[in-house]
């Protein structure tokens, strides 16, 4: 944990084995660490920094999203496509939700006014939830090597950045209906990504891929790719 008027760090919490993706839950000031290789979440009182419970999953933990007025965390289960929901009271896996036909979500948003869950899906597609039931309303076709999502309350907007070089906007025109309305060219390796609500723009980065060198990769097999050092660079996207 660091102090961000110094920089400096005040403590250090352990988590379980691999943390990926961190979310933190305003109402109960609270820090989730997604474990992945752990299969499972620390969840850590930020008012005394300490681990409150290590709540066990089904499989690896990807992206989250909060629901402060339903009491709930959701979260992605990559290996088993599904989503967990976790109670933040009890700190219990309440329900597990198929993602069918969606499989390996990673990104992950929330549309707390809707009741809406967008997931991003390793197959190039990205699912609209009902947060209350759990069932997958709409689906839109994404770039391939998705990361991130996010969600843009004023402008009802969906996001998914891909490895690729896209980012799909869609606009959640219904409760049940996503259409998309852009496909933006970014560049190769820009998954991640963050939204700014206020100016409406969204960040993303990569760096310049360096030229593959020995044998090529097996059939299926997943290599990532090597950064020429120094060529770090974010990439900032807006309305006109």
């Amino acid at each position: 944990m660091v102090d961000l008027n110094t920089a400096k760090t005040i403590t250090k919490v352990e988590t379980g084995e691999n943390p990926d993706a961190i979310l933190f839950e305003l109402t109960n000031s609270e820090v989730y660490a997604f474990n992945g290789r752990g299969k499972s979440a620390t969840v850590i009182d930020t008012k005394n920094n300490k681990v409150v419970v290590t709540v066990p999953l089904s499989g690896k933990p990807e992206f989250a999203a909060a629901d402060a007025l339903g009491g709930r965390v959701f979260c992605n289960i990559e290996d088993k496509n599904e989503v967990a929901v976790i109670d933040m009271k009890t700190h219990a896996v309440t329900a597990t939700w198929p993602l069918a036909p969606g499989q390996e979500p990673t990104g992950m948003a929330f549309d707390a006014v809707h009741h809406r869950l967008f997931v991003g899906c390793g197959n190039k597609l990205m699912a609209m939830l009902d947060s209350d039931t759990g069932k997958v309303v709409a689906k839109v076709p994404i770039g391939a090597g998705v990361d991130a999502c996010a969600f843009d309350d004023a402008t009802q907007l969906a996001f998914a950045s891909c490895g690729d070089g896209t980012i799909t906007i869609a606009k959640e025109e219904a409760l049940d209906k996503l259409a998309i309305v852009q496909t933006l060219t970014t560049e190769r390796g820009a998954r991640t990504m963050a939204l700014d609500p206020a100016t409406h723009r969204i960040y993303t980065c990569t760096a310049q891929i360096a030229p593959e060198t020995g044998p090529s990769p097996s059939p299926g097999e997943r290599r990532r790719p090597d950064y020429v050092p120094g060529t770090f660079h974010v990439l900032v996207y807006g309305t006109e």
